[in-house]
């Protein structure tokens, strides 16, 4: 007997790339980018799985229907977790392909040039990287004046910061051998948008790494989730690393917000004291919870974007907030007291107490005032 040949369909082979999408609220734009995706990609094994972060749009449920029609797409539903460092991140550590790509849903990186990036691993690059800032490569309209200039002076930052030779580590577009993220996945921060940055500079074995040039295109629907205060958590990365990861990025974030505090708290100080021309005692109450208010704020919009409380939950959090800060300057004064005792130099005790302070009050708003779901 004829031994028995079975032909396998291509979408049934094992993926050679798994394309890896953050989305959030990016409904109208999956189905358009599948569509290139086929084309660019013809004759390659290849998935594309979308990492979710819960979107009101439905873009979950939009992946799903074309999950179940076309074996090559997956997707990741994340509930109660944001971020697209920490989308990517899942994504690529739940692919089985030897090579992954991460790409915005957004249509403004050029899926063209996928099959160029594959072939410079297959020829053996552990990295390709699709640059603006090389040869042939441009910002084109996708990117405004100010997010040109943020982005430009960001990645020199980095090259001078941790050496860095990227030319754009701030893209968002590249491909990478799958075995690579694996070796350093325990290190990434799941905070902030600079996964590539912070990839290469985790990776301390030499690479070869191809850059490619391509053109920024403008958004093709919905509204950019990347806005001003991307660079404040861009800026918490650098450091993060230059402390080699012993100061978490939400917690440099924290305590810069706390900086600003102080400078919130000394300029309500003067108002109520010349301006609405209040004593000194409720002139330090209104100045305090002026502080206390400017840092609760500004660490839902910043530090703590992907769990920010909204509606209700935004007043009921600024309550546990208030008292956090309350008993955080407690421990604060204790500590800076037992540490004067021992060593009686001022500066020494107050700023222990502030490290105390700001410790503690880390600690306890993450799991009282912006605890996960």
């Amino acid at each position: 007997m004829e031994p028995r040949i079975s032909i396998v369909p291509a979408a049934s082979l094992a993926p050679e790339l798994s394309v890896v999408v953050p989305t959030y609220n990016e409904s109208q734009n999956v189905p358009v980018l599948v569509e290139l995706l086929s084309k660019a990609l013809e004759g390659v094994a290849w998935e594309i799985i979308v990492v979710d972060d819960d979107s009101s749009d439905g873009t979950a449920g939009v992946v799903k229907a074309m999950a179940a029609k076309d074996t090559r797409v997956r997707c990741i539903r994340r509930v109660g977790r944001r971020g697209l460092a920490g989308a990517c991140i899942e994504g690529m550590l739940s692919s089985s392909a030897p090579i992954v790509a991460v790409m915005d849903a957004d249509l403004q990186h050029d899926e063209a040039l996928l099959p160029q990036m594959l072939q410079a691993i297959r020829d053996g690059a552990d990295l390709a990287v699709g640059s603006r800032y090389v040869g042939g490569g441009s910002s084109g309209d996708g990117l405004s004046s100010i997010r040109k200039w943020g982005s430009e002076t960001a990645t020199r930052l980095a090259k001078q910061a941790l050496g860095v030779e990227l030319s754009d580590p701030m893209s968002g577009f590249f491909m990478i051998r799958r075995e690579k993220v694996e070796g350093v996945a325990g290190e990434l921060s799941r905070e902030g948008f600079k996964i590539l940055l912070d990839i290469v500079s985790a990776i301390e074995e030499p690479m070869k790494i191809v850059e490619l040039p391509f053109t920024f295109r403008s958004r093709h629907a919905g509204d950019s989730k990347l806005d001003s205060l991307v660079t404040a958590e861009y800026l918490g990365l650098l450091f993060s690393k230059i402390s080699g990861g012993v100061l978490p990025v939400r917690f440099l974030m924290f305590a810069a917000v706390g900086a600003s505090g102080v400078i919130a708290h000394i300029m309500a100080l003067y108002f109520a004291l010349d301006i609405l021309g209040y004593g000194f005692e409720w002139s330090q109450f209104f100045a305090v919870m002026t502080a206390m208010t400017w840092n609760y704020i500004l660490n839902n919009q910043l530090t703590y974007r992907d769990r920010r409380l909204t509606g209700i939950r935004f007043f009921s959090g600024l309550l546990t907030f208030y008292l956090v800060c309350s008993i955080g300057t407690v421990a604060n004064v204790g500590v800076a007291s037992w540490i004067h005792g021992f060593h009686p130099v001022p500066w020494i005790a107050g700023l222990t107490g502030a490290v105390m302070g700001a410790v503690f009050n880390y600690a306890a708003s993450s799991v009282l005032t912006w605890r996960s779901a």
